[in-house]
C-alpha cells in the first residue's frame, strides 16, 4: 500500500505534518521516531537469535541420541 504513495501526496503529509505539530516540534518526533524504530529492530534482532539457539538446543539433542 505504501508503495503506491507518490510525490504529491508525500508534500500533502509532510504540510499536514508542519501545521499539526509546527516546524520546532518536527526534530523531536524524528528523533523519537528513529529510537522507536531502532528498539523494535533491536527486539526483533533478540527474539531471532533467541529462536536461533532454541532451534541449535534442540539440534544437538537430537544429534546426541
Amino acid at each position: 500500500m505504501i508503495l503506491f504513495i507518490g510525490g504529491p501526496e508525500i508534500i500533502i503529509i509532510l504540510l499536514f505534518v508542519v501545521m499539526f505539530f509546527g516546524s520546532k516540534k518536527i526534530p523531536e518526533l524524528a528523533r523519537t521516531f528513529g529510537k522507536t524504530i531502532r528498539e523494535v529492530k533491536d527486539a526483533s534482532n533478540e527474539i531471532k537469535k533467541e529462536i536461533r539457539e532454541s532451534a541449535n538446543d534442540i539440534k544437538d539433542d537430537l544429534d546426541l541420541k
